[in-house]
């Protein structure tokens, strides 16, 4: 018996399923029941009739699917797969910060830890911030932890965003010198980036799009070839949903070591031994899904 006849043999006997993230290995895409961004799979697992929850991904959107999904088994096949970005800013550093602008909102970005989304009032992601920053009313709002999505919702919005100094290191690399000499070797092609990058680099695209909204701009596109500026894993995702378009790396480095991390080993380990298994105190998993579903409510 093959890997995938184990693992498919383990899910079975478990009431499992695979959800894995659109930057991973393309073999554990493969493997997936579901393959998406870090709130649709979460969505995604909180609808699900299964018992166990295998999460391909990164430590953050495991507890994102465990506050949503109480009651089941979360696991994560990866336990050192984290998110530098989420671990950026903590519970206690949040607490000191909005207290020195006291009555702001905080809108805290999807890839944090539940512990800040409980110190949030509402929580979004990178296709609906700019609708959640419109949604609240005001003029000024607090922002953790990217700050370089926090440039572009304020730029999208006119909105006053104060920016905690936070980053995904594999979206801020990303240069106007990168997408220059994309354009320079696919002259043809369209240009689409993260809003994760940095302002001058999201300046310079055809379109600023959330991984979500990459795959879903892929499956209409008549553009034959296309230059990606996000972790190149979605490349895989991105071909397969429309074979017919060239889908090119705007920097062939841009690659999370993290996501990465993850295999069908890991993932068949998981489901034998039940590990890792991802639990958020329920104090802190309600008052995070709160901010989860406030958002929820507008999206």
């Amino acid at each position: 018996m093959d890997i995938l006849e184990k693992i498919g043999e383990l899910k079975r006997s478990k009431n499992a399923v695979i959800l894995a993230h659109n930057y991973q290995i393309p073999e554990v895409q493969d493997a997936a029941d579901f393959v998406g961004d870090s709130l649709e799979l979460s969505r995604k697992a909180a609808g699900l009739d299964a018992a166990t929850i295998v999460f391909c991904g990164v430590h953050f959107m495991a507890e994102t699917a465990a506050v949503l999904a109480p009651g089941k088994t979360v696991l994560l096949p990866e336990v050192e797969a984290g998110c530098p970005m989420a671990d950026m800013i903590n519970a206690r550093e949040l607490r000191a910060w909005k207290a020195g602008y006291p009555g702001l909102k905080v809108v805290c970005y999807v890839n944090t830890s539940a512990e800040v989304k409980a110190e949030s009032d509402i929580c979004c992601t990178s296709s609906n911030a700019v609708a959640v920053v419109n949604s609240l009313g005001v003029d000024r709002v607090l922002f953790v932890p990217d700050k370089n999505l926090a440039a572009y919702v304020a730029r999208e919005t006119g909105k006053t965003v104060i920016a905690w100094d936070g980053y995904c290191y594999v979206h801020h690399r990303f240069t106007p010198k990168d997408i220059e000499e994309a354009r320079a070797l696919h002259p043809g092609a369209e240009v689409w980036v993260h809003p994760e990058c940095p302002l001058d680099v999201s300046e310079l695209a055809d379109k600023v799009l959330s991984t979500g909204k990459m795959i879903l701009e892929a499956r209409k596109t008549s553009c034959r070839e296309v230059v990606i500026g996000t972790e190149k894993g979605i490349i895989y995702r991105l071909s397969k949903v429309n074979p017919a378009v060239k889908f090119y790396p705007a920097r062939e480095t841009a690659l999370c070591a993290h996501m990465k991390m993850t295999t069908l080993a890991k993932v068949l380990r998981a489901l034998e031994t039940d590990t890792y298994r991802v639990e958020v105190p329920r104090d802190i998993a309600d008052r995070a899904r709160g901010a989860i579903e406030a958002m929820l409510k507008i999206s």
